[in-house]
């Protein structure tokens, strides 16, 4: 153990060996600050939701696909449009929009159109992990 002064700090003992092993690992700060926004997006409660159903709407598509699940017609898909988000969720179109805008700012969800009908869905896998990871951490206390 050394001692070593650091600025703003008011511990007095440095493991000096173990900070000179960590240093290196450490990823750039603008990565790690790219990542803590992030976890803002998935901090807010509608866009988790709407992450969520999004998500949700890809199972469904792949049981369909599978033969799992029926849908009426032929219009299963694995994306939803502003107005299916609305209706499910029980939100306002324009509040739908505005959080669907700021995850494809994000990169977490894309979108195409057909026509004038936008559908959006996940952007990859990261965020089906991403999602996943946080819903194993939360569901680890119920059990």
């Amino acid at each position: 153990m050394a001692e070593i002064e650091l600025e703003g700090t008011d511990c007095s003992c440095i493991h000096e060996e173990v900070v000179n092993a960590i240093r290196p690992m450490m990823p750039e700060d603008e990565n790690l600050m790219d990542l803590a926004d992030i976890f803002k997006i998935f901090s807010d409660f509608t866009r988790v939701k709407i992450l969520c159903a999004l998500m949700r709407a890809e199972v469904h598509m792949a049981s369909h696909k599978k033969g799992i699940s029926k849908c009426h017609g032929n219009d299963c898909r694995p994306e939803m449009c502003v107005s299916d988000i609305s209706v499910l969720l029980n939100m306002t179109k324009s509040s739908i929009s505005h959080q669907l805008r700021i995850l494809k700012q994000s990169n977490l969800v894309k979108y195409r159109k057909e026509g004038s009908v936008v559908y959006y869905s996940l952007a990859d896998e990261h965020v089906k992990m991403i999602f996943n990871q946080g819903m194993a951490h939360v569901m680890e206390d119920e059990d």
